[in-house]
């Protein structure tokens, strides 16, 4: 029997009834406090993608992470708000014994071809094969991916304030699975929190929201294969116990496949 990826296990869900899927927490994407966020953001997308009913690609996922997930099971209801021409709305909630713990409003879309243009360009960065692979180790999942930081790497023990909040870095899986878009959903989540960055060291904090906008097409998914993307976020402002962050995924190539903006809490 061939060994499945952890990221499958960990998105994989049994069938309840047409509309309730039931997942597990995996041990292998623990983070300080319940899973990796963004493993759930692709759980819940992966609840969507899967549906009979869902038609289209993904084209915006807002994951709002309301408690905890306690490990075990979990279960998630899945409504079709409403479905038009060339877009579907849907709305998630994960739960666990009756208490909601996530919502997600998830919107698949049709795509067409027309006229197109970036106007973002990618921050500038040397190969991912010229620098070396790091693992941040602050936490389980982390040890999931192979990590090489161009700038902004996680603070030390011994890290000192940054006047910057910028973390640039290519990511991959570590067992090279390949791209599809739970895992993009996943990688808008990869970076440690920006505060961490600006304090110089570990803050108590976590993501409360999380909107991301997936602007690849399944044939530029497939073109990336298992190849690095390159993760680069920043925060705008920092005030009254909360952040925001703004982040963009792309290829080696130069194409933007995800933008994603985040708000989190954090203490002191």
């Amino acid at each position: 029997m061939t060994a499945t990826h952890p990221f499958d296990d960990a998105i994989r869900l049994d069938t309840v009834d047409a509309n309730t899927r039931r997942g597990r927490t995996h041990p292998e994407w623990a983070n300080m406090v319940g899973p990796f966020g963004g493993i759930t953001a692709a759980t819940m997308l992966h609840a969507v993608e899967s549906h009979p009913d869902r038609i289209g690609e993904p084209l915006a996922l807002t994951v709002n992470y309301a408690a905890p997930i306690a490990d075990g099971d979990f279960d998630i209801a899945l409504r079709p708000a409403r479905t038009n021409r060339s877009n579907q709305h849907w709305i998630a909630e994960l739960s666990q014994d009756g208490d909601v713990k996530t919502t997600a409003t998830a919107l698949f879309a049709l795509r067409r071809d027309g006229w197109a243009d970036t106007e973002s360009q990618p921050p500038s960065a040397p190969d991912p094969e010229r620098l070396p692979s790091t693992d941040p180790g602050l936490v389980r999942w982390t040890s999931l991916y192979d990590m090489r930081f161009v700038e902004g790497p996680m603070p030390g023990k011994d890290g000192q304030p940054s006047p910057s909040s910028t973390t640039t870095l290519w990511v991959r899986d570590g067992a090279q699975r390949p791209a599809d878009y739970p895992a993009l959903a996943a990688l808008c989540d990869i970076f440690y929190p920006r505060v961490f960055l600006r304090r110089g060291g570990f803050v108590p904090s976590g993501t409360i929201s999380l909107p991301t906008y997936f602007h690849a097409d399944q044939h530029q998914l497939d073109a990336l294969g298992d190849d690095f993307v390159l993760c680069s976020a920043h925060a705008n402002r920092f005030a009254l116990g909360y952040f925001d962050q703004s982040a963009q995924v792309w290829t080696r190539a130069g194409t933007l496949l995800a933008t994603t903006h985040q708000v989190v809490y954090y203490k002191g």
